[in-house]
């Protein structure tokens, strides 16, 4: 199909057509989130679904890709959805409009072959680490903070998170260093890839290991936990 051929000589035309039969949800159609939505989207991830209780308000302008100044109010998920249905109405794109809790996050992530967290709540990060731990699924992580961002894949066992959040509760770091337009976009991009290659089996996913950037110096590095 024409729609995917420039995926080619990156991925075999079998790979693209694979692509079609994964289920991935995102949970968090905000900053990380909108920019995942888009590109698994245009990937041609055949189902997405799409979790988020907010509603966008005036302060997501400056980073959040899916909000506009017409949109105001309405619901992330829902707004999500129809955006899926503009840039590509193959993906099957399911929204629940209501927020990930310990106690529906097995329920909303059943049947799912990846998760991708887009969340800037700890304490919600640990619910879909549990949820997807349980499952058998694996988890794609990232989090931003002003000029910093960091991405990571957690397999069923890993528990990675807890590493990362021992206190276990509390905003992310973006609430104290400013969450800026391009980290976000940076941090899905790199989501994207790590979702793309535990689909497909490729090598290089980043288990066990916690990719850091800094724009401001532009200083990466992998760190092993």
């Amino acid at each position: 199909m024409n729609r995917y051929i420039r995926n080619e000589n990156m991925l075999s035309p079998e790979e693209n057509l694979s692509l079609r039969s994964f289920r991935v949800a995102v949970v968090g159609c905000g900053g990380l989130g909108g920019y995942l939505i888009e590109m698994l989207a245009r990937l041609g991830i055949g189902h997405l679904t799409m979790i988020d209780g907010d509603v966008f308000e005036p302060s997501n302008l400056n980073r959040q890709l899916l909000s506009r100044p017409g949109n105001m109010g309405r619901a992330k998920a829902a707004e999500a959805k129809r955006h899926v249905s503009k840039i590509n109405p193959d993906v099957h794109a399911v929204a629940h409009q209501l927020y990930l809790t310990a106690d529906n996050a097995v329920d909303l992530l059943r049947g799912h072959d990846l998760v991708c967290d887009a969340l800037d709540n700890v304490s919600a990060r640990l619910c879909i680490q549990d949820a997807a731990d349980s499952l058998g699924i694996p988890l794609v992580y990232a989090a931003i903070a002003g000029w910093y961002a960091q991405v990571a894949t957690i397999f069923p066992g890993d528990r990675l998170l807890d590493k990362l959040y021992p206190e276990g509760t509390g905003k992310g770091a973006e609430t104290y260093f400013g969450n800026p337009s391009f980290t976000p976009a940076l941090a899905a991009s790199l989501q994207v890839a790590e979702v793309l290659k535990v689909l497909l089996n490729k090598e290089g996913i980043l288990r066990n290991k916690l990719l850091v950037a800094n724009t401001l110096s532009h200083e990466y590095q992998v760190v092993d936990l």
